[in-house]
């Protein structure tokens, strides 16, 4: 698991073939199908694994944040951003790079995850008259959507493009962005 989460934050999960992931371990390729029914198996096993730790992450900071919902969706945006561009490889893989439909599955589970805890934090604002009224399912699968897509461009490993801003101006900026969809002026 170890040995192909390494490739994975290297090369993405098309680099962590079989006799890469055998060959780092020191071991055959066939001896890895003692511990794991396919590469599949392995490779969404690795995502859940590597996924599980973002989430954690991004609940922590959450979590931690003061008790005020404009605090927890910056600490949302802002570690989920912040961590994407400080692992920008594992990041593409994670949420991007085309994989079989055994990690599309795995994939899917945790954006829904990432959606449930940012629709209980855009919940929590709307109560509180900090957020406009809106459907929190639906505004959180947005926000969600446009945290992916503003840094779809800048984790790419085939888009060789000049940042336009800094890493911490994209952090702000989408922070910023979030607020504003939300209909909280940023502060």
């Amino acid at each position: 698991m170890r040995a192909a989460h390494e490739l994975v934050a290297q090369e993405g999960f098309a680099g962590a073939k079989v006799a890469a992931v055998a060959g780092v371990c020191g071991v055959s390729a066939g001896s890895l199908y003692s511990y794991f029914g396919s590469r599949d198996e392995l490779l969404a096993r690795v995502f859940r694994r590597a996924a599980g730790r973002e989430l954690a992450a991004v609940r922590a900071a959450v979590d931690t944040a003061p008790a005020h919902p404009e605090a927890r969706l910056k600490a949302f945006a802002d570690t989920f951003t912040g961590r994407a561009l400080r692992g920008r490889r594992l990041a593409w893989s994670l949420l991007f790079e085309p994989v079989s439909p055994a990690v599309e599955r795995e994939r899917l589970v945790y954006r829904r995850e990432y959606a449930q805890l940012c629709e209980g934090v855009i919940r929590e604002g709307v109560a509180a008259g900090l957020f406009a009224p809106q459907n929190a399912a639906v505004s959180a699968g947005a926000v969600i959507g446009a945290i992916s897509e503003a840094l779809v461009g800048r984790l790419s490993p085939e888009v060789s493009q000049k940042a336009e801003v800094p890493d911490e101006q994209l952090v702000a900026e989408i922070r910023d962005f979030c607020l504003r969809a939300l209909g909280r002026a940023p502060s």
